[in-house]
C-alpha cells in the first residue's frame, strides 16, 4: 500500500469541523435540532472547495477526478435507491398503512406487556417504513399517552419506542443505513439483513425480557381503528426482499401496491399518487446530494494519498480479521458521534470500510453489518442525534432522561462486540 499523504485529508477534516461546529455552536444556544442547522451537503461543498485548492495538477483534471467519483456506479445505484425507497415510504403512509401497523399492533398486546409491545411496534414499523426518524413521530406521541394513562415511567416507554426505532432502521430492506452500507460493501441486502438479523436478534430478545420484568401493566386504548390491507406493502417488501428480488423491482412492487389500496379506499386520486411519489423523492434529497458529493470529494482525497495514509495508519494497528471489524467498527463509530448522522457516517467510512475488509478477508456481508450495527449504536444515544432531539421533543423530556432507558442499543454494542470477538454468526465462504 502506498504510504500516502496526510494533507489530503484536510478536505474531510474542514467538512467534519465544519458539520461538528456549527452543531456545537447552536447547541450552546440552545437551538432545536441544532446538528442539523448547518445542511450536510454544503459543508461537503466548502470541503470540495478546499481539496480544489490544494489538490494537484489542473483544474480541468480536478474536475474530471470530482465527477468520476459522483458517477461512481455504486454511488449511482444507492441515489435510485433512496428515490424509490423514499417514494414507497411516502405512498404507504400516505394510503394509512403507518397508522394500520402502529394500531393493529396495539390492539394485540396484552395490558400487562405494554413496554415490550411498544418496542415491538416501533420495530416492525421501522423495518416496514426504512426510517427510525418516521417511526419515532408516529409511535412516540402514542407512547407518551399510553405512558401517561398508564401511570408508566415516561422515560421508559420513550426509550423503548426509540430502541424499536433503532432495531428496524438497522435491518430494513429500504432504510438509507442498508442500502448505503450494502451498496459500500459489494454485498446483497438479503445476506446482510440475516448476518445482521443474527446479531441484533439477542439484543433485542433481551431487551424484551427485561422490559417485560421491569415494566408494569397498563391502559390500551379502545376501538383502534386499523385496516389488514394497507399492511400489505409493507410486508410484500420485506418477503420480496427476503427472496432476493432486485431490489429496485421491489420498490416499484411496493409503490405500486400502495397506490393500488390507496386508490381503491379513496386515500388519494392518480394525480395525488403521483404527488405523492415525487414528495418521497424529494424527502431524500439531503442524503441523495450527500452521496453525489461525498463520492466526488472521496475522488478527490483518494487521488492525492489521503484514503491511503488514512488506511496505512488503520492497517497498521490491524493484525487479523477481528481486528479488522473492529478496527470497522471504531471507524464508522467516531463518524457518526462527530456527524450524528448514521448514514452520512457510513458513506463517508464505507470505501475505507472495504479496503481495510479486502485487505484483512473480512467477508463483505460482516463488513456491511459492522457499519450498520455500529453507526445504529452510537446514533440511538448519541444526545445530539436527531432521533433523541425528536423523542426529547415529543415527549418533553431531556435526550439526556432517556438515555439511561435505551436497553436495546446498548445491548447491541455488547452483542455487536461479541461478534467480533467470538466470530459469530458463522458464514460460508463464497468461491
Amino acid at each position: 500500500m502506498k504510504k500516502g499523504n496526510p494533507v489530503a485529508l484536510l478536505p474531510l477534516v474542514v467538512f467534519l469541523a465544519l458539520f461538528l461546529g456549527s452543531g456545537i455552536y447552536f447547541n450552546a444556544k440552545g437551538v432545536d435540532f441544532a446538528f442539523y442547522q448547518l445542511p450536510a451537503p454544503v459543508a461537503a461543498v466548502v470541503g470540495i472547495i478546499v481539496a480544489f485548492m490544494i489538490g494537484k495538477g489542473s483544474m480541468d483534471e480536478k474536475m474530471d477526478t470530482f465527477v468520476s467519483g459522483v458517477g461512481e456506479s455504486n454511488i449511482i445505484i444507492m441515489c435510485i435507491i433512496y428515490l424509490l425507497a423514499g417514494g414507497f415510504s411516502a405512498v404507504a403512509s400516505a394510503m394509512g398503512g403507518v397508522d394500520s401497523t402502529v394500531n393493529f399492533g396495539l390492539s394485540i398486546i396484552p395490558p400487562s406487556l405494554i413496554l415490550p409491545g411498544l418496542f415491538v411496534i416501533a420495530a416492525f414499523v421501522a423495518t416496514a417504513m426504512g426510517t427510525s426518524m418516521g417511526t419515532i413521530s408516529a409511535v412516540a406521541p402514542i407512547a407518551v399517552d399510553m405512558a401517561m394513562k398508564a401511570q408508566l415511567p415516561l422515560a421508559v416507554a420513550v426509550g423503548a419506542v426509540v430502541g424499536g426505532a433503532m432495531f428496524g432502521d438497522n435491518l430494513s430492506m429500504i432504510s438509507d443505513t442498508t442500502i448505503a452500507a450494502t451498496r459500500t460493501q459489494g454485498c446483497e441486502m438479503r445476506d446482510k439483513f440475516i448476518m445482521n438479523f443474527m446479531i441484533a436478534l439477542p439484543a433485542a430478545i433481551i431487551t424484551i425480557i427485561v422490559m417485560i420484568i421491569f415494566g408494569t401493566s397498563g391502559q390500551i386504548p379502545a376501538e383502534l381503528e386499523y385496516s389488514l390491507i394497507k399492511i400489505i406493502p409493507y410486508i410484500a417488501v420485506l418477503v420480496l426482499a427476503l427472496m432476493g428480488m432486485n431490489v429496485f423491482l421491489v420498490l416499484i412492487i411496493g409503490i405500486g401496491l400502495g397506490g393500488i389500496i390507496g386508490l381503491i379506499d379513496g386515500s388519494f386520486t392518480l394525480i395525488a399518487f403521483t404527488q405523492t411519489i415525487y414528495e418521497g423523492f424529494t424527502s431524500m434529497q439531503e442524503i441523495f446530494i450527500l452521496s453525489l458529493l461525498i463520492g466526488g470529494l472521496a475522488a478527490l482525497i483518494s487521488k492525492e494519498g489521503g484514503i491511503d495514509y488514512l488506511l496505512n495508519a488503520i492497517s497498521s494497528k490491524i493484525k487479523s480479521a477481528k481486528g479488522a471489524e473492529l478496527g470497522i467498527a471504531a471507524l464508522v463509530s467516531v463518524a457518526d458521534i462527530c456527524t450524528a448522522n448514521n448514514t452520512v457516517a457510513i458513506v463517508i467510512t464505507g470505501p475505507m470500510a472495504k479496503q481495510i475488509a479486502d485487505e484483512n478477508g473480512v467477508d463483505p456481508r460482516r463488513s456491511a453489518s459492522m457499519l450498520d450495527i455500529f453507526s445504529c449504536v452510537w446514533q440511538g444515544i448519541i444526545p445530539h442525534g436527531a432521533q433523541l432531539l425528536l423523542a426529547g421533543q415529543l415527549s418533553g423530556l431531556s435526550p439526556l432522561q432517556i438515555m439511561p432507558t435505551l436497553y436495546y442499543p446498548y445491548l447491541l454494542a455488547v452483542m455487536g462486540l461479541l461478534a467480533i470477538a467470538f466470530g459469530f454468526p458463522k458464514i460460508k465462504t463464497r468461491a
